[in-house]
């Protein structure tokens, strides 16, 4: 094969590609190409390429121009659309969804302002492939603020759609809620209170999470930081009733949640309402002196049913956890030890020859501030005089308490043809799931905290798109489950625990795991953030050759580890770059 130039009388020359062959013994020849109208720096290098030389100087060669983090966008992005989260946030494509995929997406790969987001989206100091995936590499940060105050108009109805997938009549439903601090004082729901991130000086705010049985989210609703757990759950009983429209659900609370009062005066008023939760410390000690829980009753069995008038119509499942009993001893015994330490502190204060401490108010408001750190007034008679202060240990107060170690008692309103007692007993520790969620979009994985927005509907606009972002990890936690540290068997899980009350094991599968740090496929194993880590290593790469004005766009080979995350996660790695 050759490039021939044949004369063309007063035109140019007639460029063509031809092959010689031989027929008869003859010499021929057979025109393949006109190429003609090729640029002759085209030409020459087809010529020279032919000849068996190097058709390009370096210089022509082809060159990465920009090469971009897109594996984990991949992974992210694709279990957005496999999910149809998209279509959840709004039916039809606008600019608005676009900016919220792109914050929900960001807010799972690199949680950050929404100036750093917009900063990893714009063409111009992109730090991943997001903003070309999405279109939105124009993006700033004023248009991400817009977007976040279009979502939140959107909040009902999303959350009715998750209703619609993952609820029906008789489903169970998880509540908790949990604070998270602000920044700043000028946001209206900013509250002191009780701070569950042990932040007392910072105003805070609540959010409670709706969660079905497995542990996804469909709600979420921010309360002022100073809101009484039992006082968030009329709104949800609301939610439940008149915005997704079930008649007939059974919510799932702790004992701090669902209170007696709540029982009285939401719940059992309303016609299809069931609930679990669990009795108090004082409700379990009432029941242990009128001799209805005795705890010889644990002597064979870590369960059983009673029953008691105070709780008419109820189920009582009485369960003890010998595990937590020893760990509930351990650590009376070594705040006893401290507390009477510091006791003695005070004692020796009121004592001492230089400067003593004295006055009953002074010394009295000491001891109250130890005991309200350390909880355990209860278990110490204390004598306090002008000049002197005394103390003695209760043993009574602590026998009485031990009695009690390990033992928790779940009630409930569904009859035993509704739910066992080992169900119903499952049921509520599935509350561990939520606190699941609360602990990823806290720290580990959503950052949630702490909160900068200083107007309330953004900070609850926030809230939401962190609970959407935590859907989708959600999903893609539970696909990848194979390839992290996470339990990818859960029923040979449930086959190793000796009862329902007792601690949850893993299985033999995610012991191996553990040790081998390796798949069953003989791949490492990953945390979730290692994992994205990893992913994030495929690069989109943008290919250019100036002197054929060629240009376009490569994905990295994938490595097995993140072929098999791909797979797993029913994703195409090249998803927004073909």
């Amino acid at each position: 094969m050759y490039i021939a130039s044949v004369p063309n009388r007063k035109s140019p020359p007639a460029i063509l590609i031809r092959e010689s062959y031989r027929e008869g013994g003859k010499p021929k020849s057979r025109t393949l190409a006109n190429i003609t109208h090729w640029e002759p720096e085209r030409i020459e290098a087809l010529r020279q390429l032919l000849k068996g030389k190097l058709p390009i100087s370096e210089e022509q060669r082809f060159e990465i121009i920009r090469s971009l983090p897109h594996g984990h966008v991949a992974a992210v992005l694709g279990t957005v659309r496999k999910l149809g989260v998209e279509r959840l946030i709004h039916s039809r494509r606008c600019r608005e969804r676009d900016l919220v995929v792109a914050m929900t997406v960001a807010r799972i790969l690199e949680p950050a302002s929404k100036l750093a987001t917009a900063r990893s989206l714009s063409k111009d100091t992109l730090t991943m492939s997001l903003g070309e995936c999405l279109g939105v590499q124009d993006a700033n940060e004023d248009e991400l603020y817009a977007a976040l105050d279009w979502l939140l108009s959107r909040q009902s109805a999303i959350e009715k759609k998750l209703a619609k997938r993952h609820l029906q009549e008789g489903s169970l439903v998880l509540y908790d809620l949990t604070s998270t601090w602000l920044e700043g004082r000028t946001c209206a729901l900013g509250k002191l209170g009780y701070s569950r991130d042990r932040k007392k000086d910072k105003l805070q705010v609540l959010f409670g999470l709706l969660c079905e049985r497995e542990g996804r989210p469909i709600g979420v609703e921010v309360f002022e930081g100073n809101t009484g757990d039992p006082r968030t759950l009329g709104s949800q009983i609301r939610k439940i009733r008149e915005s997704f429209g079930l008649n007939k659900v059974v919510f799932v609370g702790d004992r701090g949640m669902i209170t007696e009062a709540r029982i009285r005066e939401e719940l059992r008023p309303v016609e299809g309402l069931e609930w679990i939760t669990s009795l108090r410390a004082p409700q379990i000690r009432r029941l242990v002196q009128n001799g209805v829980l005795q705890p010889s009753l644990f002597d064979e069995l870590d369960l059983a049913e009673i029953h008691h008038p105070d709780f008419p119509n109820e189920r009582l499942i009485a369960c003890r956890n010998p595990l937590l009993a020893a760990e509930r001893s351990r650590k009376r015994k070594e705040m006893l030890v401290s507390t009477e330490s510091k006791l003695e502190e005070i004692r020796k204060a009121t004592k001492r020859d230089k400067r003593p401490l004295r006055g009953k108010d002074a010394i009295g408001m000491r001891v109250g501030r130890l005991f309200a750190r350390c909880k355990m007034g209860k278990h110490f008679r204390c004598t306090i005089t002008e000049d002197s202060f005394d103390y003695e240990l209760k043993p009574d107060s602590v026998k009485q308490e031990a009695e009690l170690d390990g033992i928790y008692i779940v009630r409930t309103s569904l009859g035993p043809g509704e739910m066992s007692a080992e169900e119903t007993v499952e049921t509520y520790k599935g509350l561990a799931v939520v606190e699941r969620a609360f602990r990823s979009s806290k720290t580990v994985d959503l950052h949630v905290r702490p909160i900068y927005h200083y107007n309330a509907d953004r900070v609850r606009a926030h809230i939401f798109l962190c609970m959407l972002a935590y859907y989708v990890q959600w999903h893609m936690r539970k696909a990848l489950a194979p390839i992290l540290f996470d339990d990818h068997d859960p029923i040979g899980a449930k086959a190793k625990r000796a009862s329902i009350v007792s601690p949850a094991k893993p299985s033999n599968a995610a012991q191996k795991k553990a040790s081998t740090k390796k798949s069953q496929d003989g791949l490492p194993i990953h945390s979730f953030r290692t994992l994205l880590s990893d992913l994030a290593t495929l690069t989109s790469n943008k290919v250019e050759n100036k002197a054929h004005g060629l240009s376009f766009v490569r994905i990295t080979r994938p490595t097995p580890v993140q072929q098999k995350a791909f797979d797993l996660l029913g994703v195409d790695p090249r998803i927004g770059r073909q």
